[in-house]
């Protein structure tokens, strides 16, 4: 596993821990609804009907399309939001940037999602690994992102980007992590005062995805 991120690149504006600064559940959501409705779309196009699904820095809504899911398993930092999320059968509290390693099985999910939620990783390229570790061969990494973020807790390798240099760090995230094999970036670029929607889909090599 590689290392992709520098100490400078890995700084925040705000130092103080991560989870402190989520203690407050915030009932909103951090992206405009066409990005929203375009991810979920996308999560329509690449999920099917009894996937196992990890959820990971997620809040009080996972996006997902109508459709059963076998288990939904959400993490994040703030108990409060995560509670609320009807989609999610179980959840868990932790911080990425203090402990990279996920309490879940091997194998254990067809479909790891990561909604708007990157640029706060300091260590991504062990959290990547990790997120690869969970999935099933075959199975599909869903990380997606737009211009906005609490800028304070972005990290500065984000920051210093544009969009397309931020596309091109979470593909060096997935590489760095190993054992992917076909990666796709999404990029649309709505109207004058949008969000843009990016996305950078990735497959588990070794493997077809699960039947349904």
């Amino acid at each position: 596993m590689g290392m992709v991120l520098s100490e400078t690149d890995r700084e925040k504006v705000d130092t103080s821990p991560d989870p402190a600064f989520y203690d407050r559940p915030r009932f909103v959501t951090h992206v405009d609804d066409a990005f929203l409705e375009r991810l979920t779309a996308l999560y329509a196009d690449l999920l099917s009907p009894g996937d196992r699904v990890f959820d990971a820095m997620s809040s009080h809504v996972s996006h997902l399309p109508d459709a059963e899911f076998e288990r939904v398993v959400g993490h994040g930092l703030n108990r409060t939001e995560l509670a609320a999320n009807p989609a999610l059968d179980e959840w868990f509290l932790q911080d990425l940037n203090a402990d990279q390693s996920l309490p879940l099985s091997d194998g254990a999910f067809d479909a790891v999602l990561c909604a708007v939620s990157v640029q706060y990783l300091q260590y991504p390229a062990a959290v990547f690994a990790e997120f690869r570790r969970v999935l099933a061969p075959g199975g599909v990494l869903v990380v997606s992102f737009s211009d906005r973020m609490f800028p304070t807790k972005a990290v500065r390798a984000w920051r210093t980007r544009s969009m397309d240099g931020r596309a091109d760090l979470v593909c060096e995230y997935v590489d760095a992590a190993g054992g992917f094999g076909t990666v796709e970036v999404v990029r649309e670029q709505p109207g004058p005062g949008a969000d843009p929607f990016y996305a950078v889909v990735a497959r588990r090599s070794g493997g077809p995805k699960k039947p349904t």
